[in-house]
């Protein structure tokens, strides 16, 4: 990637028109994924981007903003979700009219979910019970929900993935057989997924 003027020129995004910037907001954020599309124009293979906004005013006892442990709702309604829902809209629209999106999977995960119930300041903690990723592109069928959780969103009711299984999924939508194994410098074997692809969450229509 250093070595690459293609990739080197796609970090300039003041080769984008204006018009095009401001589709994807310009924020922080919306100018990163339009850095992500320009380096998958580029080639570049795995691009991660991080949502790292750190506003002093938006600041909850300087902790990152999504980690609301302190006024969940107010924080996620009149801060978060607007930062974020635009310019994730507007990449996967820019990777589809490209004809990128076929072949670039889009992943939208978080490490963790957030406690079912509020704490006493009106925030959610914590929680590895149940989460939720967004999976597009890549040979992904869209407009499915895969699994389900009970009426608290604590734990998995129906179809659970594992860690292992949504490794498989992606290494599978890119090509790489999970069930590939690596020996390390001791000689040791490891596999490079713990479980199975979800073969049922690709269509034949690629991720549209």
């Amino acid at each position: 990637m250093l070595t690459s003027s293609a990739a080197r020129q796609a970090f300039d995004l003041s080769r984008e028109p204006a018009s095009v910037r401001n589709r994807y907001g310009m924020t922080q954020y919306g100018q990163h994924l339009l850095l992500a599309r320009r380096l998958v124009e580029a080639g570049v293979s795995l691009i991660t981007v991080y949502y790292n906004l750190m506003f002093p005013r938006l600041l909850i006892n300087n902790q990152p903003l999504w980690d609301t442990h302190k006024r969940n709702f107010m924080y996620l309604k009149d801060h978060l979700l607007p930062s974020v829902y635009q310019p994730i809209s507007v990449l996967l629209d820019d990777l589809h009219e490209r004809g990128l999106l076929d072949e670039t999977l889009v992943v939208w995960s978080s490490e963790f979910g957030r406690t079912p119930g509020l704490n006493k300041e009106g925030g959610r903690d914590h929680w590895p019970g149940a989460n939720s990723i967004v999976l597009a592109g890549g040979g992904i069928q869209g407009g499915q929900v895969y699994g389900a959780t009970d009426k608290r969103a604590a734990y998995p009711t129906e179809d659970p993935v594992t860690p292992g299984q949504l490794t498989a999924t992606i290494f599978s939508a890119l090509g790489i057989d999970p069930t590939t194994q690596v020996d390390d410098q001791l000689h040791r074997p490891h596999h490079i997924a713990d479980g199975a692809p979800l073969t049922q969450l690709f269509g034949t229509s690629g991720g549209q």
